[in-house]
């Protein structure tokens, strides 16, 4: 009798662990960009998702090719709709209608997706925009939200706007002192309102590293999770990490508002791995290791403990993302371009030492790459060239503090001309810079270095037009790398 009661105890405590880690699995997301020169292939990207046991996933657009890959699959999604349309969006309601219809609703079928927020916008009020968006943002939510509540998906789905914190601020960095900031304070206002009166969430994107990069006399323990960071005391409560105050910081701003049990959703916090010195391998591993483990608890703030609901940023590494915040925008992926996994991260926030899980089935161009031709004798030359690779490539990981700051002039050019070479698929006439570059098949990486080779693009045609595309806007943000170089 008492073997079988042991027995049924063992079997409990399996179920509670079970149930456990089935909960946290639907505690978090993570952030799925394509703003890449080569695209991994939705299918290959959706079973990345499924090996790791991730069942939610936030989106910067609705692209179809994407949406049709997590047809079926069950994972909650969260589609956004560019800042760029939020005008069109909120002159004429027809065409949140039409929106909704194509994006939406012909994907809410039996074995379609399981879309349950639209973002509108994705950090339309930052201050670098010069209030670009200020008077279309509010209009378009409610023409979005009108148009998905006509089409019957109001109750599946909320409409929300991801901000980035940047809209709220503190005076003396207390979080009890926090208010949304006065230049777009009347239009947060009323935004928020609207988001109270149709039960609708917030979405802030939180960046501790952000706090480090922009502060050189931050402390840095204070950006991490791990308990390590000197504690704030503010009204009572304990703050021993930015994320906690920052967090909080926006609870106050709602209370200020007379809002307080708003939804409050992070749509964003991660950390960078390369293009500055606080931006490691090893400090991301650090930040995911205590933000999992306090997702594995279901712990909150001091503020509001109750249990967070955060998507990751991001899944995998853009490397035709703006450079204007940093030459670390580029590299904020807990899995590289190719789908390998950059550190150890246990999505179950057990702090198990495991490697997520890679992704199957790459192809890979040729083992081949570009470097400096042993023959050249003149590198002063070579500055054009240079200028030329990093303009249509992508030399952020050359920038002081990256990982691979510390190279040769030599291999310094070698890494560029290596990069415009596997940018443009390998092309034989994309190694010459006029008989200063050469094809070798002797892997050109250094210790830490990656000289990578690139992979065969999921969608070609998606690459040239994104590419031509964005063309001008991606040279002119590289300007500012090269006199690094």
């Amino acid at each position: 009798m008492a073997g079988r009661a042991a027995m049924l105890v063992n079997v409990g405590t399996v179920i509670m662990t079970v149930l456990t880690l089935a909960s946290l699995v639907g505690g978090f997301g993570v952030n799925w960009g394509n703003i890449a020169s080569h695209p991994l292939n939705p299918n290959i990207v959706v079973q990345m998702l499924k090996d790791n046991k991730i069942n939610k996933v936030k989106l910067f657009d609705a692209d179809s090719w994407t949406m049709n890959a997590l047809a079926g699959t069950g994972m909650e999604v969260m589609v956004g709709i560019p800042n760029n349309l939020l005008e069109t969006l909120a002159d004429d309601y027809d065409n949140a209608k039409d929106w909704v219809k194509e994006n939406v609703t012909q994907y809410m079928r039996k074995g379609g997706v399981d879309i349950k927020y639209v973002a509108v916008g994705n950090e339309p009020f930052l201050s670098a925009y010069n209030g670009s968006f200020l008077k279309t943002t509010f209009p378009a939510l409610k023409n979005i939200h009108r148009a998905l509540k006509e089409a019957g998906h109001t109750d599946k789905m909320k409409a929300t706007i991801p901000q980035n914190a940047e809209v709220y601020q503190s005076a003396n960095d207390k979080p009890s002192e926090g208010d949304f900031r006065k230049d777009v304070k009347q239009t947060m206002l009323d935004i928020v309102n609207f988001f109270h009166d149709n039960d609708l969430p917030f979405t802030v994107n939180i960046y501790p590293f952000l706090s480090l990069y922009l502060n050189e006399h931050f402390p840095v323990e204070f950006a991490f999770l791990d308990g390590n960071g000197q504690t704030m005391t503010d009204k009572g409560k304990n703050y021993d990490n930015v994320f906690d105050a920052n967090y909080d910081t926006l609870v106050y701003a709602l209370k200020k508002a007379g809002i307080h049990d708003m939804k409050i959703i992070v749509g964003e916090v991660g950390w960078p791995t390369d293009g500055h010195k606080y931006a490691t391998p090893k400090l991301a591993e650090k930040f995911y290791a205590g933000l999992m483990k306090r997702l594995a608890k279901d712990g909150g703030t001091p503020t509001r403990p109750e249990r967070l609901e955060v998507y990751l940023f991001g899944f995998l590494d853009e490397d035709m993302k703006s450079i204007l915040p940093g030459p670390f925008e580029r590299h904020w992926g807990i899995f590289r371009y190719d789908g390998t996994p950059k550190f150890m991260l246990d999505f179950t926030g057990q702090g198990r030492q495991i490697v997520p899980v890679a992704a199957k089935g790459v192809q890979y161009l040729e083992k081949q790459w570009c470097v400096v031709n042993n023959d050249t004798v003149n590198l002063d030359e070579v500055g054009p060239d240079l200028d030329y690779a990093c303009y249509h490539g992508d030399c952020t990981a050359l920038e002081a503090g990256s990982t691979c700051s510390k190279l040769t002039k030599v291999q310094n050019i070698s890494y560029a001309f290596n990069m415009y070479f596997q940018i443009q698929d390998q092309d034989v006439r994309a190694c010459d810079f006029k008989g200063a570059a050469m094809i070798t098949k002797v892997n050109a990486s250094v210790g830490s270095c990656l000289f990578p080779v690139q992979i065969v693009s999921g969608s070609d045609d998606f690459r040239i037009n994104f590419v031509f595309g964005r063309f001008v806007v991606f040279g002119l943000v590289l300007l500012g790398l090269l006199t690094v170089i």
